[in-house]
């Protein structure tokens, strides 16, 4: 009976001692198959570092001052256009040209007319002097000396008014020819030759010194943080164009809270007005956390960057960025100093994915 009963147990002994070794490997197996399956990844520090401080935001480049040219006079035709858009115009340079043959006869007729005055006021004056001293010998009566002298009167004041005429004649001959009131840039051309054309009508645009400018809207928040003198950095076109702000509205709109800058371009480059270009404020320098540009990964709008738990699973972490500078971006919120995000494979991770580390994010670069 206890031959059967011994054998029985250590064949139940032996049993066990297989299946507790057989546990082990598989679960060594397992272990293996775990880590060669975990992505590797490489990690980098959050740091404190200086950094300009910048706010981002889009607008439009504008004339700093567009004239809108126009004449004076109504119903002539245009004869001659000497200037097309984007040509460069000095101060009292014609523009535009206007059939002036009605107004050439007109004015020729008032100069005679002042003539014919001038030439009655010289008489008569002439008449009052000798009539002046023949009465002084009692020679002619005080009533002839009288009239004499209303006549020389009557003489200046018609000379006046025939002076008048002339300037008003020539005045209206000077509104046939448009001139440009200051130096610029003809930005636009209204008008076509032999078109017959109102007053007060737009006919040209001049860019007054070709100058422009940088305007951008922006919300009550980021407009107290700058202020006349900040530098505008706008990329285009493979070049930076570097401005200085010039004015900040006081207020903000009370619809929209939002206000308005204006940067001057004193060298615009290749930008035009009515290009919308983004620009970047410069409002000063300050300490801010920064990291690898590669370790954010933007996902459904936002930007997010991903740490490494103790179980060795990735775990997302929204941050809200700021500028970026030779490949390191400033984190305006989301992480602290000294936090340890993931930079090369941060882009196939997802939330609780198994990771191996493999090295330093700068060791790794070299």
């Amino acid at each position: 009976m206890r031959a059967p009963l011994l054998r029985s147990s250590l064949l139940l002994l032996t049993l066990a001692l297989v299946t507790a070794c057989g546990g082990k490997d598989e679960k060594a197996e397992a272990e293996a198959a775990a880590a060669s399956s975990a992505l590797p990844v490489s990690l980098a520090t959050v740091q404190q570092q200086t950094m300009a401080r910048t706010v981002l935001v889009s607008g439009p480049v504008s004339a700093y001052e567009e004239m809108q040219l126009g004449v004076e006079i109504s119903g002539q035709r245009v004869t001659a256009l000497p200037v097309d858009v984007g040509q460069w115009v000095k101060q009292g340079q014609v523009l535009l040209q206007l059939d002036h043959r009605t107004l050439d006869s007109e004015l020729a007729q008032a100069d005679a007319s002042l003539k014919q005055a001038q030439a009655a006021q010289d008489l008569a004056r002439m008449n009052y002097e000798r009539s002046a001293k023949l009465a002084a010998q009692q020679l002619i009566s005080e009533s002839s000396l009288d009239e004499l002298r209303a006549n020389r009167i009557n003489a200046e004041a018609q000379t006046a008014t025939a002076r008048a005429a002339r300037d008003a004649a020539k005045l209206r001959r000077d509104f046939a020819d448009l001139r440009a009131p200051a130096d610029g840039l003809i930005s636009k051309r209204l008008v076509q030759p032999g078109q017959v054309v109102s007053g007060g009508t737009e006919l040209l645009r001049l860019i007054r010194d070709g100058r422009l400018e940088w305007r951008a809207e922006l919300p009550e928040d980021q407009l107290t943080g700058v202020a006349v003198g900040n530098t505008v950095e706008l990329p285009y076109a493979g070049a930076v164009v570097t401005g200085r702000i010039r004015a900040v509205t006081p207020g903000v709109d009370a619809q929209t809270r939002t206000g308005t800058l204006y940067a001057d371009l004193p060298e615009p480059g290749t930008l035009k007005p009515g290009v919308y270009v983004e620009g970047r404020i410069v409002t000063g320098e300050g300490p801010v956390l920064t990291l690898p540009t590669a370790a954010i990964v933007q996902r459904d709008g936002h930007s997010y960057v991903f740490t490494v738990n103790d179980k060795q699973q990735a775990a997302r972490l929204r941050v809200r960025t700021g500028q970026a500078v030779q490949g390191r971006t400033a984190i305006l919120e989301g992480v602290k100093a000294g936090d340890r995000v993931v930079v090369d494979g941060a882009g196939f991770l997802g939330e609780g994915d198994r990771v191996r580390v493999v090295a330093d994010a700068k060791a790794a670069a070299k």
